[in-house]
């Protein structure tokens, strides 16, 4: 009911008997049932699909795409140096571990903080973690928090 009693209303139903058309099939994404394991029509007879694991990486699939799996850089080019964003992500990770039962990697003397237990676990280079640092041109390095200097 309107505020001035009009009236005008009284033939709204709610929307209860709107009806929708599910989309036509060619208007999906083609791709989508190859991402999901799911094999049609054009993955029949034996041709390559995108799920295939024998391919190396970086090669394309017959769907014109490349794999999205990168390689590690052989050689590394970015600083050997941990930063600050870096040293507050790992501590907070490790101190998180920590939290939920994670078995410590170093002699506890009294510390029962799990943040100061990170601390002294990246102090004496026993973080079990790997920094993952993303290039420009899509590849990436792998560090190891022991490999990197903290000072």
């Amino acid at each position: 009911m309107s505020d001035y009693g009009g009236g005008g209303d009284d033939d709204y139903d709610g929307g209860m008997n709107d009806t929708f058309d599910e989309p036509a099939p060619e208007d999906e994404d083609p791709g989508y049932d190859l991402l999901n394991g799911e094999q049609g029509e054009n993955a029949q007879g034996g041709e390559s699909t995108a799920m295939d694991v024998d391919r190396e990486p970086g090669t394309r699939t017959d769907l014109g795409v490349v794999d999205q799996q990168r390689q590690p850089n052989k050689e590394r080019i970015t600083t050997p140096y941990l930063t600050k964003y870096e040293r507050a992500r790992i501590l907070g990770t490790r101190a998180l571990q920590i939290s939920m039962n994670a078995p410590v990697l170093v002699p506890l003397d009294g510390e029962s903080d799990p943040l100061q237990i990170a601390i002294k676990e990246l102090a004496q280079r026993k973080i079990p973690l790997v920094i993952r640092r993303y290039l420009p041109d899509g590849s990436f390095e792998d560090w190891s928090v022991s490999e990197l200097i903290t000072e």
